[in-house]
């Protein structure tokens, strides 16, 4: 397995990765003071944030995916030239796209607020527009490092693109919210943070572009010279990018589904009005922003594969596209196996760590969380499998198969939810199974393209069985913080509890893994800093790497 390849793959999902966290944590200190500042302001600025998340998805779902695939393979070809023009035609198509949902979000804001019943979120949406026409460009020059399978462009530009959302947006809601408050600028003035942090992600990356231009030449000149016409070039990247796009967009309409099952089901079955609000409360509010939290690693593999198995892929070297395939899915199940008996184990005092303030609704929710943490291992290998079928030219298949599978979503929900004692629980049953026969069906025709075997043992028993020790360690942990500190009160007994076990479940997962030999040193080698990790890890554990 070519040792460089796999250093580029590992260490792009490591960067991926870091920069996830840092965002997520940069947008819960946003989100809180904002909340908690301009108040029912945020009815206005989740309306703008609504109409933004739904238009963003054309210029960022599907058209980064399609470059880093035909940029990786044109590079794989020494078509440099090629790969450059690829994304030259990516990025007239995202200015065509930005400029088009600019106009419409801008001075369409007014008919669209009355439309949607809220005619005071107009404000709002102008001032989000101007991250319509911004995120999309920056979107291609993502595509384009990508595909060299050089991430740490696209993890600082997201980085950057928080930090200056971050700053404006709070800075303009406080000053339209202190001393006196008015709610519509106060909400106009963060959401031109998300406009504030695409102009500065967007410069960034350009700089970082730049910067690399001397060395980007000297590959063209050196390279193949054949170039394809734009309009071939244009078709190509719409044929792998058209699929994803719309893929992107039925796990929003399965959470939209969610709502009004689960709304209408239960107050059919005799739930008061109020009584559903609270339930799916618990499911929406509570659970599912805590299980997003391992979704950044996974899909941070997940967008690292598409480049590396593409390289392959375009060299028709199926013995190394099996092995990079090979290669993704244990790094997915090693991820994957721990975040998901982690939740599962200590669901409530998680729940209840976050959520202090509110230990009642946090008991109700912690059965929901318990089964939505389980679903984190579908999800992952889903979003694996996923990956892999776009990287070997097969991008329409995972989104009829989810599609197949949300019908079949619909269906659990809708009488799983019916039952009384499993009622909003049923959302995440259904959405578990959901993500079970996607992943199915995605594996059967990963084999049938690729006629791929893998060790079941290695892939998903070893780190099955490492999660399951670290879960036990966990608990055990936990509960001995709660003996120990729970005369000081529950709340910092709860706090150190949960700190210290996932503290203590880093560790031993970390060893068990060697122990069971599911990873080995020579393959930690390749994470950024694996020397110095092997070197720590053979100290630690001499007597698993003894002959």
């Amino acid at each position: 397995m070519s040792e460089s390849n796999n250093k580029k793959f590992l260490k792009g999902a490591a960067v991926l990765a870091v920069a996830g966290v840092m965002i997520k944590v940069l947008g819960a200190v946003f989100r809180i003071p904002l909340t908690n500042w301009i108040g029912d302001g945020m009815a206005y600025y989740s309306v703008a944030y609504a109409i933004y998340g739904t238009l963003v998805v054309i210029g960022t779902a599907g058209i980064p995916i399609a470059v880093s695939k035909l940029v990786s393979e044109n590079i794989a070809q020494n078509k440099y030239r090629n790969a450059h023009k690829v994304f030259h035609v990516a990025t007239t198509l995202m200015l065509i796209i930005g400029t088009m949902s600019f106009i419409i979000c801008y001075f369409g804001a007014d008919m669209i607020a009355e439309a949607i019943g809220s005619p005071k979120s107009s404000l709002a949406i102008k001032g989000m527009a101007p991250a319509l026409f911004f995120v999309p460009l920056f979107s291609s020059f993502r595509g384009f490092f990508n595909g060299r399978q050089n991430m740490n462009p696209t993890a600082i530009s997201e980085i950057v693109e928080q930090l200056v959302r971050c700053g404006i947006g709070l800075t303009l809601a406080y000053m339209f919210s202190h001393p006196k408050l008015d709610e519509v600028r106060a909400a106009a003035g963060a959401s031109f943070g998300a406009s504030a942090g695409a102009i500065g992600g967007f410069a960034v990356i350009v700089i970082i572009f730049l910067l690399n231009g001397g060395s980007f030449r000297q590959k063209i000149e050196a390279g193949i010279q054949d170039i394809e016409e734009n309009i071939d070039l244009a078709k190509k990247i719409a044929w792998i990018a058209v699929p994803i796009i719309i893929g992107s967009e039925i796990m929003p309409i399965m959470g939209l589904l969610d709502t009004a099952i689960v709304m209408n089901v239960l107050q059919a079955n005799g739930w008061s009005v109020d009584a559903t609000k609270h339930m799916f409360s618990l499911y929406e509010g509570y659970c599912t922003p805590i299980i997003a939290f391992p979704q950044i690693f996974t899909q941070a593999v997940a967008v690292s594969l598409v480049p590396a198995i593409s390289v392959y892929f375009a060299q028709r070297n199926k013995t190394k596209v099996n092995e990079m395939i090979t290669l993704g899915r244990r790094t997915t199940m090693i991820m994957g196996f721990p975040c998901a008996f982690g939740l599962f184990i200590i669901a409530e005092p998680i729940l209840k760590f976050m959520f202090y303030r509110q230990p009642q609704s946090c008991e109700e929710a912690a059965p929901i969380m318990m089964i939505m943490a389980i679903s984190v291992i579908f999800l992952a290998h889903m979003q694996t499998s996923v990956s892999i079928l776009q990287a070997i030219g097969k991008q329409f298949i995972p989104v009829r198969n989810l599609a197949v599978a949300s019908v079949g979503k619909v269906i659990i929900t809708y009488y799983t939810v019916g039952i009384n004692s499993i009622n909003v629980k049923g959302a995440a049953v259904g959405t578990a199974v959901a993500y079970i026969i996607t992943l199915l069906m995605n594996d059967y025709s990963v084999k049938k393209y690729t006629g791929i075997k893998h060790d079941f043992i290695l892939t998903y028993i070893k780190p099955g069985l490492a999660a399951t020790g670290m879960a036990a360690v966990t608990y055990g942990v936990y509960n001995l913080m709660m003996m120990l500190l729970g005369s000081h009160g529950f709340r910092l007994a709860n706090a150190a509890g949960v700190m210290l076990g996932i503290l203590s479940a880093m560790i031993t997962y970390t060893m068990l893994l060697f122990a069971l030999k599911a990873i080995t040193l020579e393959e930690l080698e390749n994470f950024p800093g694996g020397n110095k990790l092997s070197k720590v890890v053979k100290r630690m554990i001499p007597k698993f790497f003894t002959d």
